[in-house]
């Protein structure tokens, strides 16, 4: 029997005040459904394992408890009596009561879809074409007929025999904007196998028939989060890798050959200060899975000390990969860490952009608003966190997206000098939009850059340097960096011409009654 169920009336006048703030413990919240006497919601940890809990808050007893723990996605029933979770790659059926448990999973083998490949891959297609008609931010496609953009590229579909062919037709296709951010990936692609490879973070030489330990690559003594494992091992430069658990590395194959499925495991190095295995020693270490954050954190490092180096300690060093998360958190750490400098060279060569950085630029530009005279010690700037001295910075053609704002932001807001080589020219942002059928996605620029005077600038084309470097590959060969060394070179010569001198500390007032205060004191 149907109910006659009224429709839900909503009083907008004064809507805001009627919010209630719940009485549950700050953090990390999102997810949030209703349900009879109760708002469940999943709560992440403090941690950074990205590990979250749904819980629920009941109204009644005003009292905040947890549903489950380590729990991946999750849905509501239409009944608000059963939550669908999912933990690991299985999912689970459990009341919305606290202290539930995952006990036994849904059985989704048993879930059996018949797919034809070339509709699916026809419904990708026009999806995709759809996305960027929709919600591209030029609704007029930068002069592009997008109708007949389908027509012509929809037709090589039928030449497609891999999901991968169909990712490439798609990737032409939105080419035709001739625009960045237009990017297409995942799906059900076909994938060959993997195999992991161990990594030892060194530089490797070949002599006497066996890889020698050419160099062993130091990370940063700022950052512990990853060293090499021959660090501290007892291994020197110089000496040779006998064997890898027992098995003699072959020089006819790169040294890595040795070390398949061998990442993030502890494995038994045999060495020898000669190339032979009379007199070896064996050492026991667990290989890292990439080396690619060690030799990061070694090229900031270098960089860093040869700036200290040839200015004497007065310039400081700083690298910013992108301008997301780990970008700020590198900035941040890095300013601070320096702020006694006269100086600073901000590098942001290769940075991958994130996020449009105007808060990077606050930071760099903050400027001293006045000091505290104290009584012992030296006394405070204010803000205590600026650097008002001579800056510069570096790009090339690698610095994009967020790498393109930051420079130009860096040049209009007159901060210093932008040296090296054109930036990349990709300065029209994308937001989200749905995913397609298989998972696969495209991305789709929907807001563009334009200047203050209502041209559009910096896509296509890039941000110029104000002195340009270019980087010789036979002067970078001999282990130099005439980008890095000019900036200090600028840097050094605007601290000399234009020094920042703290004022001296005044004469400290007298108040006492029987002098009258100055007017302009008042």
């Amino acid at each position: 029997k149907s109910e006659n169920i009224p429709a839900t009336q909503i009083d907008i006048q004064g809507f805001e005040f009627r919010g209630e703030q719940l009485p549950i413990q700050a953090g990390k919240i999102e997810m949030s459904y209703a349900a009879p006497g109760k708002i469940i919601y999943k709560r992440y940890s403090r941690s950074r394992d990205g590990s979250s809990s749904i819980m629920f808050f009941d109204v009644e007893k005003r009292e905040e408890k947890t549903i489950i723990s380590n729990v991946g996605f999750y849905e509501l029933s239409a009944d608000h009596q059963k939550l669908l979770i999912q933990q690991g790659n299985d999912y689970y059926i459990i009341d919305v009561r606290e202290n539930q448990r995952a006990e036994k999973p849904v059985p989704t083998r048993e879930l059996i879809a018949t797919i034809e490949p070339r509709e699916e891959w026809r419904q990708i297609f026009v999806d995709a074409w759809r996305l960027e008609r929709d919600y591209f931010y030029d609704p007029g496609m930068h002069g592009v007929n997008w109708q007949e953009v389908r027509k012509t590229y929809e037709k090589l579909l039928d030449y497609a025999v891999t999901r991968w062919d169909v990712n490439f037709i798609i990737g032409e296709m939105i080419a035709e904007l001739n625009a960045s951010h237009t990017y297409r990936s995942g799906g059900d692609l076909e994938s060959p196998s993997y195999m992991n490879v161990g990594y030892l973070g060194v530089d490797y030489d070949v002599e006497g028939g066996y890889y020698k330990f050419k160099k062993i690559i130091s990370g940063a003594p700022w950052d512990i989060e990853v060293k090499s494992p021959l660090q501290n091992s007892g291994v020197k430069e110089g000496e040779f890798l006998i064997a890898v658990n027992g098995i003699k590395p072959d020089i006819s194959k790169e040294p890595h050959a040795v070390f398949q499925g061998l990442a993030e495991k502890v494995v038994v190095l045999t060495v020898n200060s000669n190339p032979t295995p009379d007199g070896s020693r064996d050492i026991i270490v667990k290989t890292l899975a990439s080396e690619d954050r060690l030799r990061y954190l070694n090229w900031v490092e270098s960089n860093r000390k040869l700036t200290e180096q040839l200015s004497d300690g007065l310039i400081g060093y700083i690298y910013v990969p992108d301008t997301s998360v780990n970008g700020q958190n590198e900035l941040v750490r890095q300013f601070y860490a320096q702020i006694d400098k006269s100086g600073f060279i901000i590098d942001e060569r290769f940075n991958s952009g994130g996020q449009i950085p105007d808060r990077f630029i606050e930071l760099l530009n903050r400027p001293i608003l006045n000091y505290w005279g104290v009584r012992d010690g030296k006394d405070w700037q204010w803000p205590p966190a600026s650097c008002p001295g001579p800056k510069a910075m570096l790009i090339n053609g690698w610095s994009g997206s967020g790498g393109d704002a930051f420079p130009f932001y860096f040049k209009k807001t007159g901060i210093g000098p932008v040296i090296g080589t054109r930036t990349w020219g990709g300065l029209i942002g994308m937001t989200g939009v749905p995913a397609l059928i298989d998972n696969g996605s495209v991305t789709v620029p929907t807001f563009g850059i334009y200047s203050t005077n209502g041209q559009w600038i910096i896509e296509g084309y890039g941000v110029d340097p104000d002195i340009e470097v270019v980087d010789d590959p036979g002067t970078m060969a001999k282990g130099r960096d005439p980008q890095l060394e000019k900036a200090i070179e600028v840097v050094l010569e605007k601290i000399r011409t234009s020094p920042i001198v703290q004022p001296q500390k005044p004469k400290y007032p007298d108040r006492s009654a029987k002098r009258k205060e100055p007017k302009e004191n008042r």
